[in-house]
């Protein structure tokens, strides 16, 4: 296993590494960029072998070298989502107590609203102070030298903590380069590759998935500061990429876009997706452009990749998560602990070298007990050795002792003519314990509700059928593009009669 602070010199130095924007950088020069942060690092910032280095902003070039800086020095970077407010930011920077904070201009007004409390925590932008630091550490001498082992600690991705408080899982060079590996067969990646990044690096799907697996095989990687469906189109068109990673929600906007069907897509080996359960119509309407749609399944704490389709299998296998990755273990486990048969639903447990090592502080290890994460995810396993998504354990509804899995309804409610999306979520019940009520956007007037149930006819049993349905502008959603089931359920039981 190779450490993140050899993956850009072992490349050809003139190679084209990174663009974001108007700035380009070769290998070489992202490498002498990293060199310098790393100085900035020890030497400006004075920090102490294993600090937590926070960044808030939009993708950034800043961002990558920022990471293969702490590679080089034994630091660790904390990326943050910069949709968070103030006060959660806030409980993020105080939980890994970091000791630096690197702020991107545009998130410039949201770092002067973090507490007074955070004053001890060094703030400095890496479009000023941190080039001018570097030129000044640089200049007085070079980095100590530092061997990165594959055991050390190099990156703290928090949960999106929808659900409750954010955790920090925390990974190891060895983690991402396994996870790196996982990408490569995945995708076929190699150095001929070209990959546009339009998801936020603060979450593993967008640093994961496709950009550092990118840059330890040698391939071009090209930024988008944020997702925007015109930009990320005119950047298909402009720069030619090979792969990319769009979450359902900007598949949707993409497939909205006016630009859309001018918009050449033949590039495209392949477009990756995931982080929630996938319309099948969404994947067939790229398909029908020749685009290859592949699902990838994992989570915040396996780095994320677990299970995946390849593009030679995106046509034959529509709607399948894929297989166990090449680095991955799989097991479809019971409530009792013992393992699923064939084709029957079991919570996905998973083991591998890309796995987080726990969370920081310790927290919650019964996730990882054994060895094994514990996914909360819900998939059967079929004759060929394809995993097929089911729900999250915590959505399941149960109603009247059966339980009803809220997936399984949208992808009815995703088929119909007339709805922009859906969800099902579940409301406490006097008599069932819960039942489900569907949660529905319509494109312009919303179809009646007996029309909305009555699609279910004959493709669920009748006890699975939505009691309830509830018309909104718009599903709550995290920065992801997940939707938030705890505000979901929040808004069907204020809505009740």
């Amino acid at each position: 296993m190779t450490t993140l602070d050899t993956w850009l010199a072992r490349h050809d130095a003139a190679a084209s590494a990174l663009r974001c924007g108007d700035v380009h950088y070769t290998y070489g020069e992202l490498d002498a960029l990293a060199a310098r942060y790393a100085a900035v690092l020890q030497y400006g910032a004075a920090l102490e072998p294993g600090a937590r280095i926070a960044y808030l902003g939009a993708n950034s070039s800043e961002e990558i070298a920022l990471l293969f800086a702490c590679a080089r020095t034994g630091y660790v970077l904390v990326p943050l989502n910069w949709r968070l407010a103030a006060e959660e930011l806030a409980a993020i920077l105080e939980d890994c107590g970091a000791a630096l904070l690197v702020v991107e201009a545009s998130c410039a007004a949201l770092a002067a609203e973090l507490p007074a409390t955070l004053d001890r925590l060094g703030i400095c932008t890496p479009t000023a102070a941190m080039p001018l630091l570097a030129d000044r550490a640089a200049a007085v001498r070079a980095p100590a030298p530092h061997r990165a082992g594959s055991g050390d600690t190099v990156l703290i991705a928090y949960t999106s903590g929808t659900t409750g408080r954010p955790k920090g899982a925390v990974f190891t060079h060895r983690a991402l380069h396994c996870n790196a590996l996982n990408s490569h067969d995945m995708h076929g990646m190699t150095a001929a590759d070209r990959v546009l990044t339009v998801l936020p690096l603060f979450h593993v799907g967008g640093l994961n998935i496709q950009t550092l697996p990118a840059l330890l095989c040698g391939a071009e990687v090209t930024l988008l500061p944020r997702f925007e469906p015109g930009a990320t189109l005119a950047t298909i068109a402009a720069f030619r990429p090979t792969l990319t990673v769009q979450v359902p929600a900007t598949l949707q906007a993409l497939l909205e876009h006016p630009a859309f069907e001018t918009t050449d897509f033949s590039c495209l080996r392949a477009i990756t997706t995931g982080s929630t359960d996938v319309p099948r119509e969404l994947i067939r309407a790229f398909h029908a452009r020749g685009v290859p749609v592949i699902q990838v399944y994992g989570a915040t704490e396996t780095a994320p990749i677990a299970v995946y389709q390849k593009p030679e299998e995106a046509y034959a296998t529509e709607g399948s998560i894929g297989r166990a990755g090449l680095h991955t273990e799989i097991r479809l486990v019971r409530s009792d602990g013992t393992d699923c048969a064939r084709d029957e639903p079991g919570e996905v447990w998973i083991r591998g070298g890309h796995l987080a090592s726990g969370y920081w502080n310790g927290v919650d290890p019964e996730s990882f007990a054994g060895g094994w994460f514990h996914s909360d995810d819900v998939a059967r396993r079929d004759a060929d050795g394809l995993y097929w998504f089911h729900d999250r354990m915590k959505n399941v509804i149960i109603s009247g002792g059966e339980n009803i899995y809220p997936a399984e309804l949208e992808r009815v409610l995703n088929a119909l003519p007339g709805l922009r999306e859906a969800a099902v979520v579940g409301r406490p019940d006097a008599h069932w314990g819960a039942v489900p009520v569907a949660v529905v956007v319509p494109e312009a007037e919303a179809p009646s509700t007996a029309a909305l149930l009555a699609a279910f006819d004959g493709h669920v049993a009748r006890y699975k059928i939505p009691k309830d349905v509830l018309v909104v502008e718009a599903l709550p959603r995290n920065a992801m593009g997940k939707v938030n089931v705890a505000a979901l359920k929040r808004m069907v039981v204020k809505d009740e009669p």
